[in-house]
């Protein structure tokens, strides 16, 4: 999946040694943005991991470039081990701050959901902090519901989310 805009802006899934470099650059950016290394276990794996992690066929990670620059990220994974059936987690959902305001992650969850949708699933789930207003408004506005926690051990003050796809 290749969309690109007059805007300069460009999304795509991650397919190649670079675009999993950028990934890596991206969610190393989120991690230091939220300041929470409890929200982050085992996270030093999963940069050596996104391909297996997040890759075809049981997921996807998309990035979104503004003028060749990478700019945002967004992944989504198989998740068997919850109550919801057939169901898949949206990660690390993240737009460096410069490029904010621009619609970037309006993109990255739309072709996120797509994505998992084409690819069976029945449901996404995601869990997102308090503090993240902005992420958590749009996660609303795609027809994200709360839901009770799904994880094994949810982190103090997250709120657990699903939409039906």
């Amino acid at each position: 999946m290749h969309h690109a805009s007059p805007l300069g802006i460009e999304l795509r899934e991650a397919g190649s040694s670079g675009d999993y470099a950028h990934a890596r650059t991206l969610f190393a950016a989120y991690a230091a943005s939220v300041g929470r290394p409890d929200c982050f276990p085992g996270f030093e794996q999963e940069l050596l991991q996104l391909p297996h992690m997040y890759g075809p066929p049981h997921g996807g990670l998309f990035l979104a470039f503004k003028d060749g620059a990478a700019a945002g990220c967004c992944a989504f994974r198989a998740r068997s081990d919850t109550d919801h059936t057939n169901a898949c987690e949206m990660k690390r959902l993240f737009v460096l701050p410069d490029f904010r305001r621009l619609g970037l992650g309006h993109l990255l969850v739309t072709a996120t959901l797509d994505a998992a949708r084409i690819s069976g699933y029945s449901c996404m789930l995601l869990d997102t902090l308090s503090e993240m207003e902005s992420a958590r408004a749009l996660y609303e506005e795609m027809g994200f519901a709360a839901v009770p926690p799904y994880a094994q051990s949810p982190i103090p003050g997250a709120h657990h989310l699903k939409v039906d796809l």
